[in-house]
């Protein structure tokens, strides 16, 4: 990260821990039922563009990464959803956020009967967790702040477990960002600087290895100087192949309701239409986000396990092509 701007980012997000600036605050609101256990205090920080945490299907057990977690309120409404056998850590780098989270804490884990978060210091670019150590990464409107989002978005994925996921939150541009507004340091503080366009921001996240992108949440955040930015919720995965790819007999029939669909590895899907898939694409369609969208037909028994094999020479039942993945 650009060491001036991430100066200029840390004694901004200083200054709003100390003083509340509630104008920061995101054009939505947190349900009651998820922050009624979080002090006020920790709320008046709260700083971003639409919680993810309403949106990541969080279930109880899970370890959860929230990244720029500021006051801590998306990690506070995490600790609640994973319950007592599931844990969170929050990171961010500035030293005023940190103490109010970890101070509000306290209360929160007096007000549920137990404590499972912890704050750690640290950058996006520099995650401090394990590989494969967490199930679910989250932010609010926090990656916007990088300059080098590529790299932190290769840190989410290197910290997701296998078949783990990502909910972010985040300021996108309609188009791209004029210098002079790079230049400005209080719009990057109230993540307008840093923004990117949605498709580009889509394009990193799959070049950082992410399957599944989809887009769960969409609205306009601010207008400034006549150019639109919105806040987007973007939820992605990650699936490790396996060290063969091998086809078992195992067909997926596109259930619609379009007429074909394609996926992140090149397969297409007509609807009604028995495609061959190898087995790591019937593990990604046996899951989120595509499970319920087809049927899988095993002929297990009846077909040899085989190598992938090239896409030109491959038939299925129904005339379908499939190919490695």
């Amino acid at each position: 990260m650009d060491k001036e701007i991430m100066s200029s980012v840390e004694s901004f997000y200083s200054e709003v821990a100390v003083e509340p600036k509630p104008t920061l605050c995101c054009p939505t609101s947190y349900k009651e039922e998820d922050v009624s256990h979080i002090p006020t205090e920790a709320r008046e920080i709260s700083y971003g563009c639409g919680s993810p945490m309403g949106l990541a299907d969080i279930r109880e057990g899970e370890k959860v990464l929230d990244l720029g977690s500021g006051g801590g309120i998306d990690c506070f409404i995490a600790s609640r959803k994973v319950g007592k056998t599931g844990s969170v850590v929050g990171v961010d780098m500035t030293d005023e956020m940190l103490a109010k989270a970890r101070k509000a804490s306290v209360k929160v884990a007096a007000n549920l009967g137990y404590g499972n978060v912890e704050f750690k210091k640290g950058l996006l670019e520099d995650i401090p967790v394990g590989s494969g150590a967490v199930d679910l990464v989250t932010s609010n409107c926090v990656v916007n702040l990088s300059t080098d989002k590529a790299l932190v978005l290769r840190e989410i994925h290197r910290a997701l477990k296998h078949k783990g996921r990502f909910c972010i939150s985040d300021i996108v541009s309609e188009k791209e960002v004029p210098e002079g507004m790079r230049a400005d340091k209080k719009l990057w503080g109230e993540c307008i600087s840093g923004a990117i366009e949605e498709k580009k921001f889509l394009a990193m996240a799959r070049e950082a290895g992410f399957y599944g992108l989809h887009i769960v949440s969409k609205f306009l955040y601010r207008v400034v100087e006549g150019m639109r930015f919105y806040s987007i919720t973007l939820k992605g995965y990650k699936f490790e192949k396996g060290p063969e790819c091998l086809y078992k007999g195992h067909y997926a029939v596109y259930n619609g309701p379009f007429s074909s669909v394609s996926d992140d590895d090149g397969h297409d899907y007509p609807v009604g239409i028995p495609v061959e898939v190898c087995t790591d694409t019937l593990e990604k369609l046996k899951g989120p986000p595509y499970r319920g969208l087809f049927t899988i037909i095993d002929t297990r028994g009846k077909l040899e396990a085989v190598p992938c094999r090239p896409r030109e020479t491959e038939k299925t039942p129904g005339g379908g092509g499939s190919s490695c993945c």
